[in-house]
């Protein structure tokens, strides 16, 4: 067991005189030392260089020594260390990876330079991520936005073909009557008549670099939120131009790939843009995802938030979408978004289903933070 430890020390160190473990490894131990090596302690043994075989090569031997969720991490560092960024233009390398949400960011963010001739193989990268995330994603979204649908617009007395059927009987099961063995239905519970569209939701977003993986998430949640016929989803991305991405909502893979990760930022102009085709505010949630580190017109931005609060959009905004911890944003903008009564709060995707309910419903989005989110930068200091 001692010996096994001194391994392990001897694989974080990275050998060499200095390690003091004066421990041998055996072949298997030294192909992994020799992969960690290149990319932990690359200015040593030289890194992996401009060639897609040989990292090819490197990927397929931390794929055989590390499980999954450590291969992805190494990944990750890999690209940002030793800067293999250019490489995932390389089919080879397209074949060899792991994917993960990280990744297809930083597919995302180099979609304008992928050879065309490689670009089938980015999509299938990307689609392996989409198709997993909406197995995950896809039914608690439905359920927590169908059932917050199905409950603010429930009535009693309702038409016949209005009539909810399950809760009408659960609700008249003491007026069973056994001589008729049937049950007199004393209350008759509705869903309210049925509309194209109870609400509209606005997912708007900042494709920003560093706002990556959460426009990964939103883009898998807006697809599904434009699967349920009870709400109309629109879907707008921005930097310094806002573009409405709502037509490719059928298709979450196409609609990441419209989206160019990177360059500036106007929140103003996509606030702009959201306030235009607004048609019925007091049914809409607009949900801005963005940092709110604002490059435009910042005196804009603030009339843009003042304007759709005081029209009765529900607004809120989230500076992270995503697991990657707490994110980085504007402090002062967000003291001034919360003196709105706007909520501002790093959302997790496992959590957003019923964030939208709750805001669907019209909760007070302020205690259900309180409720559900542990830590929050909805009162910055």
């Amino acid at each position: 067991m001692e010996e096994e430890y001194l391994k392990r020390w001897r694989l974080i160190l990275g050998g060499q005189e200095a390690d003091g473990t004066d421990v041998a490894l055996n072949t298997e131990e030294q192909r992994l030392d020799q992969a960690l090596e290149v990319l932990y302690n690359s200015d040593r043994s030289g890194s992996l260089g401009s060639s897609a075989p040989k990292v090819s090569r490197w990927l397929g031997d931390i794929r055989e020594f590390f499980p999954q969720t450590v291969v992805q991490i190494i990944q990750r560092d890999a690209i940002k260390r030793l800067n293999l960024t250019s490489l995932l233009t390389e089919k080879e390398m397209l074949e060899t990876v792991v994917p993960d949400v990280h990744l297809v960011a930083t597919l995302m963010s180099l979609s304008r330079v992928i050879p065309e001739k490689n670009k089938e193989m980015a999509r299938q990268v990307v689609r392996k991520v989409v198709d997993e995330l909406l197995r995950k994603l896809s039914a608690p979204t439905q359920q927590a936005i169908t059932g917050a649908l199905n409950r603010s617009s429930r009535r009693r007395n309702p038409r016949y073909n209005e009539i909810d059927w399950k809760t009408t009987i659960s609700k008249n099961l003491k007026n069973y009557q056994p001589d008729y063995k049937t049950i007199i239905p004393e209350i008759r519970v509705g869903f309210g008549r049925k509309r194209k569209a109870l609400k509209d939701i606005i997912l708007c977003l900042d494709q920003s670099g560093s706002m990556g993986t959460s426009v990964i998430y939103s883009g898998i949640f807006g697809s599904v939120l434009a699967s349920l016929p009870a709400v109309r989803t629109r879907m707008v991305v921005f930097d310094t131009a806002v573009v409405d991405l709502t037509e490719e909502l059928q298709d979450p893979v196409d609609l990441l790939f419209g989206v160019q990760l990177g360059g500036g930022t106007d929140i103003a102009r996509a606030l702009t843009y959201c306030q235009e085709i607004i048609t019925r505010p007091q049914d809409t949630v607009l949900v801005l995802v963005t940092d709110l580190y604002e490059g435009g017109n910042i005196r804009e931005m603030y009339k843009r938030f003042v304007s759709l609060v005081n029209s009765g959009v529900q607004l809120i905004v989230l500076p992270a979408l995503n697991d990657d911890g707490a994110p980085s944003y504007d402090k002062g903008h967000a003291e001034f978004l919360a003196q709105l009564g706007i909520p501002v709060f790093a959302c997790t995707p496992d959590k957003f289903p019923d964030l939208m309910a709750a805001a669907l419903s019209k909760q007070d989005i302020g205690m259900w933070v309180s409720q559900n989110i542990s830590s929050e930068p909805q009162k910055p200091s």
